[in-house]
């Protein structure tokens, strides 16, 4: 039942930025910053995709679609993973998801929406 709470998503056009946030429920916080986190979308018709990783030690590692334009950050004190994302187009839009990697993650979040249209 513990599940990451997505939001920041919105309505945005080319171009344009947003701020992704994900908060860890209180039932996750023991093994939240333990845990390899990673910002996940979702197109209709297509499976969930990693956008962006960052290990509880700090590494990050992004898709090629989103190198360059999307940093993912995490505040461990306020239990936070962030998505910054800039330049976006349409190719963005997406349901985005953050959970933590590898097989042994937590149920899905209800993800926040991003649309990206003119």
């Amino acid at each position: 039942q513990p599940h990451l709470v997505e939001s920041g998503g919105g309505l945005v056009q080319p171009g344009g930025s947003l701020r992704l946030s994900c908060a860890a429920p209180r039932a996750i916080l023991s093994t939240y910053s333990s845990s390899d986190m990673g910002w996940y979308r979702q197109t209709p018709g297509k499976e969930r995709e990693l956008v962006a990783s960052m290990t509880k030690r700090g590494v990050t590692n992004y898709a090629d679609s989103a190198k360059g334009r999307f940093t993912i950050s995490r505040d461990n004190g306020k239990r936070k993973v962030f998505l910054e994302m800039n330049s976006l187009n349409a190719e963005d839009t997406a349901i985005y998801y953050c959970n933590r990697m590898g097989p042994l993650q937590w149920p899905w979040g209800q993800g926040t929406q991003v649309t990206v249209s003119a």
